[in-house]
């Protein structure tokens, strides 16, 4: 059924009868049958700490999480497995790549008629299931639940298919993906490009090493990742203290989960002259999505600790390069035909609020050396 959000695009006194059938949406339909919680929105303060509803299915409960954008590239699918339970089996013609909020646990996975294989997981394990494997996850501890962060096309795809029995039922292997390897969840892998890291899962992602990205700025560290096959793609980035990120934006559907650092926040939004800005503070489990296509948006670390996050991102399906339709052209100036507002380019008042932040914080500023035709600032720094 489609949402008021979807049905703006045509103004409900010129609607017809026919418009309705064509802004039906199986996706949408998909969320009725599942009785699961809505919530449009695109930050959150803490993911540990927003309330879910009934999800039995799913382990315990949970909520499916839609930026408010009228054609869905992606979801976000925020599961607590209650404490000594399990998720039903299932397996879909979906990607989905999970992110532990806490908790420990293991998963069971298997194809059509290959033996069962299971790895463990804690909280920081970054994984993704093979498209169209069935699947299984369940909680180690018997008295504390586990919660963890599933980012999944299961809306471009559903729209593309329109037939629930398809993506929920088709018993099609993918062995190119997936061929039964006793060793696919060992957390090897392969780093190509500098910064490419090609792996099945990764056991603890906000202490695995980066490497160097020079040109999102501030002496920022990154690692991209290729998971299980996907067109979904995943990368950590991170950048020191007094320091942040240069503007830039992508395509929408960005998943953001702050990973480590102690202060922060991220400016978003979409009007020349930032009337309508919003900010965005975060902390380790906070979640940022980029809301569509023209938000413009930028990440500041104002806290004492080196800031990280995990970006989950839609890409484009059947591309297997790291950005591929979501990030291309994102570190490149605008000046020079890209999407990112080089630091001399930006608004001075961006400066002010992050010094201003920083001091407040116990953080000293240092992005200065960055402005050096900037003659006269509005915060005096310590010496």
């Amino acid at each position: 059924m489609a949402t008021e959000t979807d049905r703006d695009m045509i103004r409900a006194e010129e609607r017809t009868g026919l418009d309705d059938f064509l802004l039906d949406d199986p996706y949408r339909r998909w969320l009725e049958r599942e009785g699961v919680k809505v919530i449009d929105e695109f930050a959150f303060a803490d993911l540990n700490d927003v309330e879910l509803g009934p999800w039995e299915r799913k382990g315990g409960s949970g909520a499916v999480i839609n930026i408010p954008y009228p054609v869905l590239t992606n979801d976000s699918q925020l599961i607590e497995i209650k404490p000594g339970g399990r998720s039903e089996p299932e397996h879909h013609m979906y990607e989905e790549i999970v992110y532990v909020l806490s908790g420990r646990g293991a998963t069971t996975i298997w194809d059509a008629d290959g033996e069962k294989s299971t790895f463990e997981w804690q909280k920081g394990a970054l994984f993704s299931v093979p498209l169209n494997c069935w699947y299984e996850h369940f909680n180690g501890s018997g008295v504390e639940p586990a919660r963890y962060l599933a980012v999944t096309n299961a809306p471009p795809m559903m729209r593309l298919f329109n037939d629930a029995e398809f993506i929920f039922n088709t018993d099609t292997r993918f062995k190119g993906r997936f061929g039964g390897q006793e060793d696919y969840f060992s957390g090897n892998g392969t780093l190509y490009s500098g910064r490419l890291w090609v792996s099945n899962f990764i056991p603890n992602a906000p202490d695995m090493p980066l490497w160097s990205w020079d040109e999102r700025g501030a002496g920022g560290i990154n690692a991209f990742f290729y998971l299980s096959g996907n067109s979904t793609k995943a990368h950590v980035s991170e950048f020191p203290v007094g320091t942040y990120k240069k503007a830039h934006k992508h395509g929408p559907g960005a998943n953001l989960v702050l990973l480590s650092g102690d202060a922060g926040y991220s400016l978003l939004w979409t009007k020349e002259d930032r009337s309508d800005v919003r900010k965005a503070d975060w902390k380790v489990g906070s979640l940022v999505i980029v809301p569509s296509d023209d938000c413009l948006h930028q990440h500041f670390n104002s806290g004492t600790r080196r800031a990280r996050y995990l970006a989950l991102t839609p890409g484009l399906m059947g591309l297997r390069a790291p950005r591929a339709g979501a990030g291309e052209g994102a570190d490149v100036s605008m000046k020079d035909g890209g999407r990112q507002i080089e630091y001399d380019d930006e608004a001075p008042e961006v400066l002010d609020l992050f010094e201003e932040e920083c001091l407040k914080n116990g953080a000293t500023p240092n992005m200065r050396r960055f402005f050096p035709s900037r003659k006269n600032f509005k915060h005096e720094l310590p010496a």
